[in-house]
C-alpha cells in the first residue's frame, strides 16, 4: 500500500457563537514542511497543532489553516475612545474640516481598537482539536485514494518493463551471434593467417565483455522487489526511489553492453518507462 503526498482535508465545527474551520493541504516534499496560518489568539497552541500534524502526515509540504468566525454577539473588541479623540485633535490642529471626516480618518489609525486577551476556553480548544483530527482523517483518506491510482500506474509500468526484459532475453542469443559474425568478418577482411584455437579463445574473451546475464537476473530481481515493496504494509517512497535507481543502473549497463541496435531500441523504451515511474515517485509518501 502506498500513499500520495498530495492531499486535502477540511472540517467545520459550529459552536453557539463561533464557527471553527480547519483546512489542510499537502504537496510533495523531501521532508515535512508545515506552514501554519492561525489567529493570534491561538498562537500559543501552535506547537501542539504541529505535533498532531507531524504524527499523522510524516512527509510533505503542508498548509494548515485555522479560521474562527464569530456567528453571535460575542466580541472582546472596543473602540479606544481616548486614542480616537487624540487623533482627531491632532488632525484638527493641522487643517479645518468636518468632524465626521476626521472621525473616519482617526478610526483608520493604529490602536483605535483595543482587545482584551482572554484565555482559550478548554471546550473550545477541544472542538478545535477534534476538527483538526477529522481534517487529518480526511486528508489521509485523500492521500490513500491518490496512492491507489499511483500504485496501479506503477504496476502497469512494471509489467511493461518485465515484458521488455523478456524481449531482451529472447534477443540475446541473436545479439551475440551478430557480434561474433561481425568480428569474424572483420578478421577475415584482414586477409592474414591466424591460429584458430587462439582466435577462438580471444573471441570468447571478447564476447564475455558483452555478456549481460548478471544484469538480466538483477533487473528481474529489482522489478520483483519494487512490486513487493509497493504491496507492503507501509508506504515508503524513499525506499522505492532507491530501488528505482538500481533498476536504472541495470538498464544502463545493458544498454552500454548491447552493441546491437534492436536491443538498444528496447533499452530506450525501458528508460522511458522508468522515467515515468521516477516522475510519479516524487509524489509517494
Amino acid at each position: 500500500m502506498i500513499q500520495s503526498m498530495t492531499g486535502y482535508g477540511k472540517h467545520v465545527v459550529q459552536l453557539p457563537s463561533k464557527k471553527i474551520t480547519v483546512e489542510l493541504k499537502s504537496l510533495n516534499s523531501k521532508n515535512l514542511d508545515i506552514n501554519a496560518r492561525i489567529p493570534q489568539a491561538y498562537r500559543e497552541k501552535e506547537l501542539e497543532f504541529r505535533k498532531l500534524i507531524s504524527d499523522s502526515l510524516m512527509r510533505g509540504k503542508v498548509d494548515f489553516s485555522l479560521y474562527i468566525e464569530l456567528t453571535g454577539d460575542e466580541t472582546t473588541a472596543e473602540v479606544n475612545v481616548a486614542m480616537v479623540k487624540k487623533y482627531m485633535e491632532q488632525l484638527q490642529s493641522i487643517a479645518e474640516g468636518d468632524e465626521v471626516k476626521f472621525l473616519e480618518l482617526a478610526l483608520r489609525m493604529p490602536d483605535t481598537l483595543k482587545t482584551d486577551k482572554e484565555d482559550i476556553d478548554p471546550k473550545e480548544y477541544g472542538s478545535i482539536k477534534e476538527a483538526l483530527m477529522n481534517a487529518l482523517k480526511a486528508i489521509n483518506s485523500f492521500r490513500t485514494e491518490e496512492g491507489d491510482v499511483l500504485e496501479q500506474d506503477f504496476k502497469n509500468r512494471l509489467k511493461n518493463l518485465s515484458a521488455l526484459l523478456e524481449q531482451v532475453k529472447e534477443m540475446d542469443a541473436e545479439r551475440l551471434a551478430s557480434i561474433r559474425e561481425r568480428l569474424e568478418k572483420a578478421v577475415a577482411d584482414l586477409k592474414v593467417e591466424l591460429d584458430a584455437n587462439r582466435f577462438e579463445q580471444e573471441l570468447i574473451y571478447y564476447l564475455e565483455k558483452y555478456d549481460i546475464t548478471e544484469e538480466k537476473v538483477r533487473l528481474a530481481n529489482h522489478l520483483e522487489y519494487f512490486e513487493t515493496t509497493i504491496d507492503s504494509k507501509d508506504s515508503n517512497g524513499k525506499k522505492l526511489g532507491f530501488i528505482a535507481q538500481e533498476i536504472g543502473r541495470e538498464i544502463n549497463t545493458i544498454g552500454s553492453k548491447a552493441n546491437f541496435a534492436p536491443m538498444q531500441q528496447l533499452v530506450v523504451q525501458m528508460k522511458d518507462e522508468l522515467e515515468k515511474i521516477k516522475e510519479q515517485m516524487l509524489n509517494v509518501l
